[in-house]
């Protein structure tokens, strides 16, 4: 057996314990002051000089004890605003968060990574910088982060990070090499009109037709104007008009929607006729409206030459047969491609799927369930690939 992965089965208690500290203690976005509070006393006592390099996102280094190059490896910490309802025994006890997106393995794995890391530091040819980062899933925190310095002092060469897949088994690493995961823009269509009684339609201008209507064309963005060799959606996730009254026309709305893809050309065409559209649409009705861009997150590239060695390294871990290349590009973003803009990147789908495969929903669910038996994996994987990189590139 892999002697990280040795290692780790052997910290399983203290990794289901933070796992299921941070699954208690979900908190969103870059507001993480106590889980901050908690990775930042676990990082103390490992020995580690812990750095706020921005709100909420931690930095610290192993190594360093040997001049060689600089890989990080990154954590990612924030839940989702969304209830919880899966049964567990360490539920969410923050009502409205639960991490239904696997965040709370990721901290336990990054602090399981950097404790095997600090026993090993003196093997380390060069410096490992272990980054948790904040905001995540509003795509805020790389960039938060990078524009903050973490790729300096020192420079970072190369980019490594984990993310769990609740619909996979345990200890199976899925990884692509080049464009693997679509680009991410949020937006929010703000919709004037004029409100009055509905039983007197004549004497307003109702948002919800022009909400209807602008919808109704933005979906033929897709079918007219987007070739169909291209892979990108464009989704409106919610309409949101009025109070729940019969008799009233409400004065204004919104629509909340997200677009992803590959082509970046592509995509500013589509945020531009989004614009003209929604705006366009809504004069045509005697309304007006406003586009609110609410976050842009590049696509996800993975380096071929930095994923083929990583992948060697992983193998190791996992074994060979375990190691599942991507047979197609996921529409689903990640954040952790700013830093694929940067250096060489690749992000491992780590398997933590229930035995049970009946109970196996996705991601972002409120009944999601996660293995723990995923947790050494990712830990002894983060650890590998780290410390053999650094050793064929010192």
């Amino acid at each position: 057996m892999n002697k990280y992965l040795a290692r780790a089965n052997q910290l399983v208690p203290e990794l289901v314990e933070n796992r299921r500290h941070f699954h208690r203690h979900p908190e969103v976005r870059n507001e993480l002051f106590e889980t901050v509070k908690y990775v930042k006393a676990q990082l103390e006592d490992m020995g580690y000089q812990v750095q706020e390099i921005c709100q909420c996102g931690l930095v610290v280094l192993a190594g360093g004890k040997k001049p060689g190059k600089c890989i990080l490896i990154r954590g990612d910490m924030d839940a989702l605003p969304m209830p919880e309802d899966t049964g567990l025994e360490f539920s969410s006890e923050n009502p409205g968060a639960m991490h239904a997106c696997g965040h709370d393995l990721h901290m336990a794995m990054l602090l399981g990574a950097a404790k095997l890391l600090k026993e090993h530091e003196d093997e380390i040819e060069g410096t490992v910088k272990i980054c948790f980062q904040p905001n995540e899933e509003t795509f805020g925190g790389a960039k938060a982060m990078i524009e903050a310095g973490v790729l300096e002092n020192p420079h970072v060469d190369a980019a490594f990070a984990i993310h769990v897949g609740s619909m996979a088994d345990v200890g199976t690493l899925d990884y692509g090499k080049g464009l693997t995961m679509g680009s991410a823009d949020g937006f929010s269509i703000h919709v004037k009109g004029k409100g009055c009684h509905g039983a007197a339609p004549n004497s307003g201008i109702s948002p919800i037709n022009i909400g209807v209507h602008i919808y109704l064309a933005l979906q033929e963005l897709l079918a007219r104007e987007v070739n169909p060799a291209e892979q990108c959606t464009l989704t409106v996730g919610s309409m949101l008009f009025g109070d729940g009254a019969t008799n009233v026309i409400p004065s204004e709305g919104v629509l909340n929607g997200t677009m992803r893809g590959f082509n970046a050309e592509l995509i500013n065409h589509l945020r531009q006729r989004v614009e003209e559209i929604s705006v366009g649409t809504a004069r045509v009705f005697g309304g007006d409206a406003e586009v609110e861009w609410l976050f842009s997150s590049p696509a996800m590239y993975c380096d071929p030459e930095f994923t083929d060695e990583v992948v060697r390294y992983a193998a190791d871990v996992v074994g060979q047969d375990r190691m599942i290349p991507k047979k197609s590009r996921a529409t689903g973003s990640e954040d952790f491609a700013y830093f694929g803009e940067k250096v060489p990147s690749q992000i491992f789908w780590l398997g933590a799927g229930v035995d049970d495969k009946t109970k196996r929903i996705s991601n972002h669910n409120p009944k999601v369930l996660f293995s723990e038996d995923a947790l050494p994996y990712g830990a002894a994987v983060y650890t590998q690939c780290a410390i053999e990189w650094l050793k064929e590139h010192k």
